[in-house]
C-alpha cells in the first residue's frame, strides 16, 4: 500500500475538525507508506473547502462537483467517491465519523472490492512491507483491537478527536482537478422529503471546550433547562446520554457515546450519568470529567477527576449562581479578574 485517499462531504458549515482530522490522519500515513495524499471534495463547496486541505498535506484536491449532489442521498454521493476513488487509485480511503461517512464507507467497501473498518482511532504505516496497522476501541472502549492491512483497497472510518491535527501551513500549495462526475440519478433509491432545521445555541458539542451533559438522572425534559442555563454560564454546550435522548427528553443530535457524538473538551460536566462504557466512548477523549450524581457506586466516579455523591438539583444551582457571582466580580471597576 502507498497511496491515500481523504474523502470529504462540503456542507454549508465551514471546513471544521472533522475534515482536519481526517486529512491529517491521511497526510501521516501518506508519509509512513512514502507516498501521496490526495482530497475529494464531495458537494457545493467554497473555496476554502478546495484549499484548506492543501494547508494540511494534500497534494491533490478533486473537486467532486455535479447538480445531483446538492442534496446528500447515499447511492448518488457512493456513486461519487467511487468515481474520485478510479480517478486517485488510492489503496486507503479515509472517511470521517459523520452520519455521512459511516454510510458511505460500507457501500463503497462493497463497490470497490475492500475491507472496511469504522471508529478507527490511530494509524500507522510500514514503508518497507506497505501494510498498514489500524487500532479500533472494542468491549466499549476497555480494549484496542490491532489489525494489520495486508493488501488494497481498504476503507476506514476515523473516530472523530481521534486524531491530533497537524499544524496548518498556509504556504503550502498542490494540485486542484475538476473531476467530471458522471452520475445516473436513477441509481438513487432514497429521496429527501423534508428537511428540518435545529437551531444551535452556542458552539458545536465536537467542537466545544465545555460540555455539560445529563442523563436518565436528570428526571425530564424540563430539568434540562438547568444543565443549558449552566453551560450558558460556563461558555460551553449541553450533551446527553442515549437514555436520555431514547426518552424523549431532548434531541438526537445531541447524544454523545458510541453510538452518538465524540467530544474531547476541556472539561466534561457528566450529571445523572451513571457513566456506561458506551457513554464513556464519547467523551473518553476530555482532559478533564466531573461528576455528579447521587449513586455513590455510579460507575461514572471510576474515570471522573472530581465527583460530588449528591443531588444534582442541590448543585447545579449553587454552581450557576457562584458562576454569575464570579463574573459580577470580575466586572465590578477594578476587578484584577
Amino acid at each position: 500500500m502507498k497511496n491515500v485517499l481523504a474523502v470529504l462531504l462540503a456542507t454549508q458549515a465551514p471546513f471544521g475538525r472533522n475534515e482536519i482530522e481526517v486529512v491529517s490522519a491521511g497526510r501521516r500515513l501518506a508519509t509512513e507508506l512514502g507516498g501521496t495524499l490526495a482530497v475529494a471534495v464531495l458537494g457545493p463547496a467554497d473555496d476554502r473547502w478546495a484549499q484548506e486541505p492543501f494547508s494540511f498535506g494534500a497534494e491533490r484536491v478533486f473537486r467532486c462537483e455535479h447538480e445531483a449532489l446538492g442534496t446528500y442521498q447515499n447511492d448518488l454521493f457512493t456513486a461519487a467517491v467511487q468515481q474520485a476513488h478510479a480517478a486517485a487509485q488510492p489503496d486507503v480511503v479515509l472517511l470521517p465519523s459523520s452520519a455521512y461517512g459511516l454510510e458511505i464507507a460500507p457501500l463503497l467497501g462493497y463497490k470497490i472490492g475492500a475491507s472496511v473498518l469504522l471508529d478507527c482511532v490511530q494509524l500507522t504505516g510500514d514503508g518497507t512491507s506497505g501494510r498498514v496497522s489500524i487500532v479500533k476501541p472494542v468491549y466499549g472502549g476497555k480494549a484496542n483491537w490491532v489489525l494489520v492491512a495486508k493488501k488494497a483497497p481498504v476503507v476506514l472510518v476515523m473516530r472523530s478527536r481521534a486524531v491530533e491535527p497537524l499544524e496548518p501551513q498556509a504556504e503550502n500549495a498542490g494540485e486542484t482537478v475538476r473531476l467530471e462526475l458522471q452520475l445516473d440519478t436513477r441509481v438513487a433509491r432514497s429521496r429527501l422529503v423534508e428537511r428540518r432545521v435545529e437551531e444551535e445555541a452556542g458552539a458545536r458539542l465536537e467542537d466545544a471546550r465545555i460540555v455539560v451533559s445529563g442523563g436518565r438522572g436528570i428526571g425530564g425534559r424540563e430539568n434540562f433547562v438547568q444543565l443549558e442555563h449552566l453551560a450558558q454560564a460556563l461558555g460551553g454546550s449541553v450533551g446527553a446520554s442515549r437514555a436520555a435522548c431514547d426518552l424523549g427528553w431532548v434531541p438526537a443530535s445531541w447524544q454523545i457515546g458510541q453510538t452518538g457524538k465524540k467530544v474531547a473538551p476541556d472539561l466534561y460536566l457528566a450529571v445523572g450519568i451513571s457513566g456506561a462504557s458506551q457513554h464513556m466512548v464519547g467523551c473518553s477523549g476530555a482532559k478533564h470529567i466531573v461528576a455528579i450524581n447521587k449513586d455513590p457506586k455510579a460507575p461514572i466516579f471510576r474515570v471522573a477527576e472530581l465527583g460530588v455523591v449528591d443531588d444534582y438539583r442541590a448543585i447545579v444551582p449553587a454552581l450557576i449562581e457562584a458562576l454569575k457571582q464570579r463574573k459580577r466580580v470580575q466586572q465590578e471597576p477594578g476587578a484584577l479578574g
